[in-house]
């Protein structure tokens, strides 16, 4: 280099004007939701980004932990059941900790409630797991899965019928819509939960439930319990008017409505929001029935895991059909989660609004 020249950096900047940095917009970070299930029969995840018309899933968890094993006979929750239950939770925290989670629900239904040592076992979980479940009554039960299912209504319906059948409990929902062109949200208009689920239904009835008497008994001991809420509510009177839905929400119906579609494997998209014909869903019913449990441990759409539970759950919605025959079923393949979710975007949003 000769002497005096500077070195071509410093010629460079010396001569060109100086660019000014550019300002990138900050980059706006995901909020993440999450909601979590433990039933008497699964322990469900659910975690979700908000949408201007809802949210997206981004990560979903749901294992069969039976925690409600044994709990007809010994009103307790059964040391088996709770080390199953408390796995899937620990599997549910180590998800939730990857993400940065915004908000987080967590509740426990029907095995909780009932079980002497529920409250006991909760606190387990939390000192285990992080989770703290809150032990939720059967009607909001109701509420979040009817937040779930109202996009499933359709302007024309004046009144819906919404049932889940659980694990431990069946929920019945009585709901009035508000008149065409309203914005007004679907009213509350009465709520029954009945002690009786697909697994203590399995585990007190589940073999008659493959013959012929043992699940019409069960159908018939289901259907009572609904004739007292029905005369309550005076529904089957609001059914001959017509512009009723009835819409099911579990495992049970997701099931009908893949024997019905004869799905090579059971796929969500394919079923959630279907509306069936009653008809094709009682024939769906028959041929579930006629399976035993050998096909039905090799159905696509069940397997091993359920098999013990599909005729109990078919049990009961034969009492719904039974006492109220709407000629057609919505099914619903979403619940709790999706409710609490939507509830926990909702919250947050107005909480920004009135800030």
């Amino acid at each position: 280099m000769a002497d005096g020249a500077l070195p071509l950096e410093a010629t460079l900047a010396d001569s060109v004007p100086a660019m000014p940095a550019v300002q990138r917009a900050p980059r706006r970070e995901v909020q993440y939701y999450a909601a979590l299930d433990l039933g008497t029969n699964n322990c469900r995840l659910l975690i979700g980004a908000p949408t201007p018309g809802g949210f997206r899933v981004v990560d979903s968890f749901s294992r069969i932990v039976r925690l409600g094993e044994g709990l007809a006979a010994t009103g307790r929750l059964g040391e088996a059941a709770m080390e199953r239950a408390i796995a899937a939770l620990a599997a549910c925290a180590d998800k939730l900790a990857r993400r940065p989670v915004r908000s987080f629900a967590a509740v426990a239904t029907e095995a909780c409630r009932q079980a002497s040592n529920g409250r006991e076992f909760l606190a387990r979980v939390t000192h285990e797991t992080g989770i703290a479940p809150r032990v939720i009554g059967g009607r909001e039960e109701a509420q979040l899965a009817l937040a779930s299912c109202a996009p499933l209504l359709n302007q024309g319906d004046r009144r819906a019928i919404l049932f889940d059948i659980g694990g431990g409990s069946t929920e019945i929902t009585w709901v009035r819509l508000a008149p065409p062109g309203s914005t007004a949200e679907p009213i509350l208009s009465g709520t029954i939960s009945i002690p009786v689920g697909v697994v203590t239904l399995a585990e007190r009835a589940g073999e008659s439930c493959f013959t012929r008497e043992g699940f019409a008994a069960v159908r018939d001991e289901v259907a009572a319990r609904l004739r007292a809420f029905d005369a309550v509510h005076c529904i089957g009177q609001e059914i001959r008017q017509g512009g009723v839905r009835l819409i099911g929400t579990s495992g049970t119906v997701t099931t009908l409505a893949g024997t019905v579609l004869d799905l090579p494997r059971y796929r969500r998209q394919w079923v959630d929001g279907v509306c069936l014909d009653a008809h094709e869903a009682d024939e769906a019913l028959e041929k579930l029935f006629a399976m035993g449990r050998a096909g039905l441990a090799s159905h696509p759409c069940i397997g091993p895991e359920r098999a013990d539970f599909v005729l109990p759950g078919c049990a009961v919605y034969a009492a719904i059909r039974q006492v109220w025959p709407v000629d057609r079923l919505t099914v619903a393949d979403r619940g709790l989660r999706e409710g609490m979710l939507m509830r926990l975007i909702q919250a947050d949003r107005a909480a920004r609004q009135g800030a």
